[in-house]
C-alpha cells in the first residue's frame, strides 16, 4: 500500500472545486442554480466522504508501517531563498484529517435539513466546503508559511460563517469580534514565523527542528530572543483555540447557524490552535519557560471556562464555554508534555461536542415551532423544560454526549480526561487539584443544561404569582427543594416581567400527544389581557436527516475511547498496544518522550474511581439545585411561600449570588476590555484627532493665515508715493534711536 501516499494530495484538494462551482453558478446562472440548490448538498457530502475514506486508508497504512511521507515542490527561488509548498502525511495530520472529515460529513448531512428553508442555503454550503478544505490544507501543510496561509483562510471562513446572518446586528458584531481578536494572535504568529526563519533560515518542519536543536546545543542563539519567538508562535494558538485572555470571541460566535458552531467547536477552527502547538511541540519542549506558560494558560482556561458556563442561559453559549474549558485541558496536557493525552482528548471531545451541538440545534429547531418564540427564546434554557416527551431521540443523544463530557465510563471523554488528570498529578499537585475540581464543575454545568432543557414541565409561558410589577423570579425547578433559601431576587433571575407579560410558570395540565399530532396546532387564549387568539404547536422531533448524524455521533461517543485502551492488561513487559499509541509512534519518537513501558491497571483504576466520584458529585449537586418539578401545584405553593418570606438573604445566598454574577457577566472580562481597550483606544484616537486638527493643522493653517494678513498689510504699504516711504523711514529711525537710547541708559 505504499503507492497510496502518491495520491495524498487529494486530501486538501478534492473538495476545493465545489465552492468555486457554486460561486460561479450563482454569478452566471443564479436562477437555475437556486432552483436546483438542494442538489449541491450531495456532491459536498460525497467529496468529503472520499477524503474521509482516503484518510482512513492512510492511517491504517501508518499503523502497519509507522511511516511518514512528505512531498514538496519549489514555489519561488531567489538566490539563497527558496520557498517550497507541499503536503506532509504523518500521524498528526492523519488523525486530524479523519477527525475533520468525519465530523464534517455529519455536519453537512445535518445542515441539508437544518438550512433547507434559509435563503442563503447555497452560500452556506460554499462556505462550509471551503472551510473544510482550508482546515485539511492546514493539517497537511509541510512548512510554516503554508500553515499561515491556510490559517488565515480558516479565519476568513469562520468570519463569513459566524456572520452568515449578517443582517442581524448581533451576528455582524460577533464575526467582527472574532476577526479582530484572532488578528491579535495571527499578528504574533506571523512575527514568530519570521523570527524563527531569521534564526534557522528555514520554514520546513523537516529542517526546522534539527537546525533548532543544533543551535541550542552549540549555544549559537540568543535564548531570550528564541523564547520571544516561541511565545509569539504560541500567541496564534491562544487566539485560535480561545485560550485566556483571547477567548472572548468564542461565546459570541454562537450567533452563526448551529451546524457552524458544531464544526468550529469540534473539528476545525478551535482545533487549529491545538494542532499548531502539537506540531511545534518538538521546538517548545526545548524551552522550559514556554512549556510552563502553555500549561499555565491551559489550567487558567480550564477553570475560567468552567466557571463562566455555570449560569449561562443560552444553550449554545453554555456549550461554547464548555469547549473553552476542554481546550484548556488539551493545552494543559501539551504544556505538561503529554502529547498523546492531548490528542486523545482532542479526538474524544470533538465527537462528543459535535453531538451536543447538533443536539442543541435539534432542540432549537423544535422550539422554533412554537409560535411567537424568537431566536433568543428558542435558545434560552429558561424557556425550556419537559422536552423529553417531545424529542426523545434528541434527549437520549444529548444525554450520552453529556455523560461523556462529564467523564462517565466507558464513554469517550472518560478515557482521555482521566489520562490528563493522572499526568497532572505528576506535573503539579496544584494544577491537578484545579483540574479535578473543574471536572466536577463540568459535570455540574452540563447536567444543569440537561435538566433545565429536558426535565420538568415545558415552560411555554410565565406568570408572576406575587402580583408585583416588574419583579424578578427564579424558577422553582432551577434551585432546589421546598423552602430553599436560594429562591432570592438576585440569584438566577428567570425573567423580569412587565405588566402585560404575566403568565404561568407551568401549565396545570399538558395534553398528551402522539407522534402523529406533533405538527398540529391548537388555539389557546393567553392569560393576560390580550383578547386575540394565537396558535401554538408543540415542540416536535427533528427530521431523519438531522437525527441520523446525531445517532452516528452517539456511536463515536460510545466507542471511540477504545482506540486509547491497551489490549494487554496482563502482560506488563510489553508497551501499550492501543491503536492510538501505534498511530502516534513516529511523533512520540520525534518528541523523545519517555513513554511508560507498562500499563499499571491498579493505578489506573484507583485514579479512575477518584475522577468518577468527582463527576458523580457534580451531577448530584446539579440534580439537587435543579431538581425537576413535575407538579404545577407544588410550583404554585413554593412561589407563594417565597412571596410571604420576603427578600431576606443569607450568607450562602450571597455567595451563590456572587458566583452567579461572575459567571453570567462572563467574569467581567468583556467589560474590562470594553472600558480599558475599546474606550481607551477611542479616547486615544479622539486625542490624536484633536492634536492633528488643533496643533498640526493649526500650525499649518496659522502660517497660511499669517502670510495672508502680512501680504495684505504690505500691499497697502507699497503705494508708490515717496512721501509715504520717507514717513515710514523716519518712523523706523525714531524707533531705532529710542531703543538705542534706553539701552545706553541701562
Amino acid at each position: 500500500m505504499q503507492h497510496i501516499y502518491r495520491y495524498s494530495w487529494i486530501i486538501p484538494c478534492v473538495t476545493l472545486p465545489l465552492p468555486f462551482l457554486i460561486g460561479t453558478g450563482l454569478l452566471l446562472f443564479p436562477a437555475a442554480t437556486k432552483k436546483l440548490r438542494r442538489m449541491w448538498a450531495f456532491p459536498s457530502v460525497l467529496l468529503l466522504s472520499i477524503v474521509m475514506l482516503f484518510s482512513t486508508l492512510l492511517s491504517i497504512q501508518q499503523i502497519n508501517s509507522s511511516s511518514i511521507y512528505q512531498y514538496v515542490w519549489s514555489w519561488t527561488i531567489n538566490n539563497d531563498f527558496s520557498l517550497e509548498f507541499g503536503h506532509l502525511i504523518d500521524p498528526l495530520s492523519s488523525i486530524l484529517s479523519i477527525l475533520i472529515t468525519t465530523v464534517g460529513v455529519m455536519v453537512l448531512i445535518y445542515s441539508d435539513n437544518y438550512m433547507s428553508h434559509d435563503q442563503g442555503y447555497l452560500r452556506f454550503f460554499a462556505y462550509m466546503s471551503f472551510f473544510n478544505t482550508s482546515m485539511l490544507g492546514l493539517v497537511t501543510s509541510s512548512n510554516l508559511i503554508q500553515i499561515y496561509v491556510f490559517w488565515e483562510l480558516v479565519g476568513m471562513c469562520s468570519y463569513l460563517l459566524i456572520g452568515f446572518w449578517f443582517t442581524r446586528p448581533l451576528a455582524s458584531n460577533a464575526c467582527q469580534k472574532a476577526f479582530v481578536t484572532n488578528r491579535v494572535g495571527d499578528f504574533g504568529l506571523l512575527l514568530g514565523i519570521l523570527g524563527l526563519y531569521w534564526i534557522t533560515g528555514s520554514f520546513e518542519f523537516r529542517d526546522l527542528f534539527e537546525i533548532f536543536n543544533n543551535l541550542i546545543y552549540d549555544n549559537e542563539v540568543n535564548f531570550v530572543f528564541l523564547t520571544l519567538c516561541a511565545f509569539l508562535l504560541f500567541s496564534g494558538a491562544i487566539a485560535k483555540s480561545a485560550q485566556f485572555p483571547l477567548h472572548v470571541w468564542l461565546p459570541d460566535a454562537m450567533e452563526g447557524p448551529t451546524p457552524i458552531s458544531a464544526l468550529i467547536h469540534a473539528a476545525t477552527m478551535v482545533a487549529a490552535g491545538i494542532f499548531l502547538v502539537a506540531r511545534l511541540l518538538p521546538l517548545f519542549v526545548i524551552i522550559p519557560y514556554i512549556m510552563n506558560l502553555i500549561a499555565f494558560i491551559g489550567i487558567i482556561t480550564v477553570l475560567l471556562g468552567a466557571t463562566l458556563a455555570l449560569a449561562q442561559k443560552d444553550i449554545k453559549r453554555s456549550l461554547a464555554y464548555s469547549t473553552m474549558s476542554q481546550l484548556g485541558y488539551m493545552m494543559l496536557a501539551l504544556g505538561m508534555g503529554s502529547y498523546r493525552a492531548a490528542l486523545f482528548h482532542l479526538i474524544t471531545h470533538a465527537y462528543s461536542k459535535a453531538l451536543l451541538f447538533l443536539g442543541s440545534g435539534s432542540i432549537i429547531h423544535s422550539m422554533e415551532a412554537i409560535v411567537g418564540y424568537s431566536p433568543d427564546k428558542s435558545q434560552n434554557i429558561v424557556f425550556m423544560g419537559g422536552l423529553r416527551k417531545y424529542v426523545p431521540i434528541t434527549k437520549t443523544s444529548f444525554l450520552w454526549g453529556t455523560l461523556s463530557l462529564c467523564g462517565i465510563p466507558p464513554l469517550a471523554c472518560f478515557w482521555s480526561k482521566d489520562e490528563i488528570l493522572n499526568d497532572s498529578w505528576l506535573y503539579s499537585p496544584i494544577f491537578a487539584i484545579i483540574a479535578c475540581f473543574t471536572a466536577g464543575l463540568t459535570a455540574f454545568y452540563m447536567f444543569r443544561v440537561y435538566l433545565l432543557t429536558f426535565e420538568g414541565h415545558l415552560n411555554l409561558h410565565f406568570k408572576n404569582y406575587s402580583g408585583e410589577k416588574n419583579s424578578s423570579f427564579y424558577s422553582i425547578s432551577l434551585w432546589g427543594k421546598e423552602g430553599s433559601k436560594i429562591l432570592k431576587i438576585r440569584l438566577l433571575p428567570l425573567l423580569t416581567m412587565t405588566n402585560n407579560q404575566k403568565a404561568s410558570f407551568f401549565f396545570k395540565k399538558i395534553d398528551k400527544i402522539d407522534g402523529n399530532l406533533r405538527n398540529r396546532t391548537r388555539p389557546f387564549i393567553t392569560i393576560n389581557s390580550f383578547s386575540t387568539k394565537s396558535l401554538f404547536s408543540y415542540p416536535h422531533e427533528s427530521d431523519n436527516t438531522m437525527l441520523f448524524p446525531m445517532l452516528v455521533l452517539v456511536l463515536f461517543t460510545l466507542f471511540i475511547g477504545v482506540i486509547g485502551v491497551p489490549f494487554n492488561p496482563f502482560n506488563q513487559e510489553e508497551t501499550h498496544l492501543d491503536i492510538l499509541s501505534k498511530l502516534l509512534t513516529p511523533s512520540l519518537n520525534l518528541l523523545h518522550q519517555n513513554e511508560k513501558n507498562s500499563f499499571d491497571w491498579y493505578e489506573f483504576l484507583t485514579n479512575a474511581i477518584f475522577s468518577v466520584i468527582i463527576s458523580f458529585f457534580g451531577i448530584f449537586i446539579a440534580s439537587s439545585f435543579y431538581k425537576p418539578v413535575y407538579s404545577s401545584r407544588q410550583n404554585l405553593n413554593l412561589l407563594n411561600s417565597f412571596a410571604k418570606k420576603g427578600p431576606k438573604r443569607g450568607l450562602w445566598d450571597k455567595l451563590i449570588g456572587v458566583i452567579y454574577d461572575w459567571s453570567y457577566n462572563r467574569g467581567y472580562i468583556d467589560v474590562f476590555y470594553a472600558i480599558f481597550l475599546i474606550q481607551g483606544i477611542r479616547r486615544l484616537a479622539e486625542l490624536n484627532h484633536f492634536f492633528d486638527r488643533r496643533v498640526i493643522d493649526g500650525i499649518i493653517n496659522g502660517v497660511g493665515v499669517t502670510s495672508f494678513f502680512l501680504g495684505e498689510g504690505i500691499k497697502y504699504v507699497g503705494g508708490g508715493r515717496i512721501s509715504s516711504y520717507l514717513l515710514w523711514y523716519l518712523f523706523y529711525v525714531l524707533i531705532f534711536l529710542l531703543i538705542f537710547f534706553f539701552c545706553s541708559l541701562l
